[in-house]
């Protein structure tokens, strides 16, 4: 099921895991083995979260890699339907 404007992973990884643990940036970026630049830019939605990030983010928070997955896919597909009518596609069918 489509979510309506899902929010950036970066904004439930903040909201969610970071806030309520009290945790940097520089915190949670050691933690997970990345510099505080990836995680800024994720929490920032500046960049997505990759399937190794989802992994780590899985093996810190006790969450799966598949939650986090599903988010970002969830978020890029709402920004690209957004797209649709201008996207210049000719319908293929069988000849």
């Amino acid at each position: 099921m489509k979510m309506h404007n899902p929010p950036h992973p970066g904004d439930v990884l903040r909201e969610l895991c970071l806030k309520p643990l009290g945790l940097t940036v520089t915190h949670a970026a050691t933690a997970l083995g990345v510099s505080r630049k990836t995680l800024s830019s994720i929490l920032n939605g500046r960049a997505g979260i990759s399937p190794e990030m989802a992994v780590r983010l899985s093996l810190a928070f006790g969450t799966t890699a598949e939650s986090w997955l599903n988010q970002q896919v969830q978020y890029d597909l709402w920004h690209a339907e957004r797209n649709r009518k201008k996207l210049r596609v000719a319908r293929l069918s069988a000849a």
